[in-house]
């Protein structure tokens, strides 16, 4: 099996938000990857050498600053009562709402659902806004959301 449940995921407070409530049909759709396929969609699409984006060197794509074009705010839209992610955001990520997509948090963390699901639980997620990088699946662009409230826009290589 190559998720965990979501009641057994440890970040899982996220998700139950008293603020931020989700669909009970869609807490199914937001799957936390067990450790072993965490590890493996990690090592082939993240870093090979690196466990934690605080550690990524130029040798990985997401550590080198080539492959990030601009840096959005997006706390201030998180902290107030908009629901949509940054425009910018938005215009970079031009994905069919069925597109997989992958919330890395670490090589033990990584999180599956689909695009349409990101962009309607994003500020669930952004509580886990630590270096976390959102790729798609057969896509090329990234966006990694930093602590700082920035949002660095990418192209994987």
């Amino acid at each position: 099996m190559n998720y965990i449940s979501l009641n057994d995921y440890k970040k899982a407070w996220v998700f139950r938000h008293k603020d931020l409530p989700i669909d009970p049909s869609d807490f199914l759709k937001i799957k936390p990857m067990n450790e072993a396929r965490s590890a493996n969609l990690w090592a082939s699409f993240i870093s090979n050498e690196n466990d934690h984006p605080d550690f990524f060197k130029s040798s990985d794509w997401a550590g080198n600053d080539n492959n990030w074009s601009d840096s959005i705010e997006w706390e201030k839209l998180w902290e107030n009562d908009e629901e949509h992610l940054p425009e910018e955001l938005l215009e970079h990520l031009k994905w069919d709402n069925n597109t997989v997509v992958y919330f890395c948090i670490s090589r033990r963390d990584v999180i599956e659902t689909s695009w349409s699901i990101f962009k309607r639980y994003w500020k669930n997620f952004l509580f886990m806004s630590d270096g976390s990088i959102l790729i798609g699946k057969k896509r090329k662009e990234a966006v990694q959301f930093l602590e700082s409230g920035q949002a660095k826009l990418g192209i994987k290589p």
